[in-house]
Parts: C-alpha cells; sequence; structure tokens
C-alpha cells in the first residue's frame, strides 16, 4: 500500500465528433486485465498537468493531443492506493492513433461517449461521467 497519495493525470481522448477513445487492459496491466478503459499516468515531478497528458497520450497512443481540456477532480482511494485523479478531454487525430504500450493494452477502440464496451474498468463510469 502506498504511504502518500500520488496525483495521476486520466484522459479521455475523443475525436470531437462524438466518439471515445479505449484501451483494453492486458495481462501485463497494474490492474483490472481485460477490462476496458481511458488512459492515464502519474504525474512526474516538476511537470505541468498538460505537460503529462501530452507525455502520456504520445507514449500510450502514439499520437499528440490537439486540445486538452480539464473536466475535474475525482478522489480515488482504493485497497491498495490513493490517487487525486485529474481528468481531462483530451481530443486527437483518429488516423494518427496507434497502440503505443502493447505491453499493457491490447487493442484500441472507438466508442460512442455513452455506449462503452463491456467489461468496463471500474473507473470508467466515473471518469465518463465527468465529459
Amino acid at each position: 500500500m502506498s504511504a502518500e497519495p500520488r496525483v495521476s493525470c486520466v484522459f479521455v481522448c475523443h475525436d470531437g465528433e462524438g466518439r471515445i477513445l479505449l484501451a483494453r487492459r492486458s495481462a501485463g496491466a497494474r490492474d483490472e486485465p481485460g477490462t476496458w478503459d481511458t488512459g492515464a499516468g502519474a504525474l512526474e515531478f516538476g511537470e505541468s498537468f498538460e505537460q503529462a497528458v501530452t507525455r502520456e497520450v504520445g507514449e500510450e497512443y502514439g499520437v499528440a493531443p490537439e486540445e486538452i481540456t480539464m473536466l475535474g477532480v475525482r478522489n480515488v482511494v482504493r485497497a491498495d492506493s490513493h490517487w487525486v485523479a485529474l481528468v481531462f478531454a483530451v481530443r486527437v487525430d483518429p488516423a494518427a492513433v496507434r497502440l503505443g504500450e502493447p505491453h499493457k493494452f491490447d487493442e484500441l477502440g472507438w466508442f460512442p461517449r455513452d455506449a462503452p464496451p463491456a467489461p468496463a474498468h471500474s473507473q470508467l463510469a466515473a471518469t465518463l461521467e465527468l465529459l
């Protein structure tokens, strides 16, 4: 169990036309393998929130954000971790997206924002409520 809360930048990538990009977590994911989720990554020392989101979107999806909008903040306390989740909407070019971290995710997909696939990660619904 982490002794201190950590900061995570959670991002819901979208195409600007109502579709969201989700990734299915692979067997190598930190938690909940086989579930669909948005992207996220820990804030590194000295980074701005926008720098963290830009870095993580590039790592996970191989694309640069076209627009970043902060949606809100969630307090995510689980049995073994405590994250302060800063949630962002990030517009990306769907044609440029690729699977950047196949050791963590095994599939990407575009879905209507109101019809995500199943099974969903335990945090997905609460994240999408902010969108």
